[in-house]
């Protein structure tokens, strides 16, 4: 994406024949007299813990549960309110098998 230098409005793509990059708000024009490529690789960022990572863990209660990623039988659980008060809680398993871990929720 290339932007207006004038009104930093976005450029877009004019093919009348020749190409060319214009700007929709005010008279800039940009020709394009070859290929235009930029690569630009992102940094992931780290994804947060939202249910509050270990030590959330740590004195909840288990029950039987099947692992979708191991197929284990047990997990532990917790039972946040995620939603509205008129609408019931939603339960969290994590697999108790310490080399899965998996978490999710039903």
């Amino acid at each position: 994406m290339y932007f207006c230098p004038a009104c930093s409005n976005l450029l877009l793509v004019q093919s009348d024949g020749t190409q060319r990059l214009y700007c929709q708000t005010c008279p800039y024009i940009y020709p394009i007299v070859k290929t235009i490529v930029q690569r630009k690789t992102l940094d992931r960022k780290q994804v947060d813990d939202v249910l509050g990572g270990d030590e959330a863990w740590a004195n909840v209660d288990q029950t039987e549960a099947s692992c979708p990623r191991c197929e284990h039988d047990r997990a532990y659980y917790m039972q946040i309110q995620t939603r509205s008060a008129d609408e019931p809680m939603t339960t969290f398993y994590k697999c108790t098998e310490l080399k899965c871990g998996w978490q999710w929720k039903e």
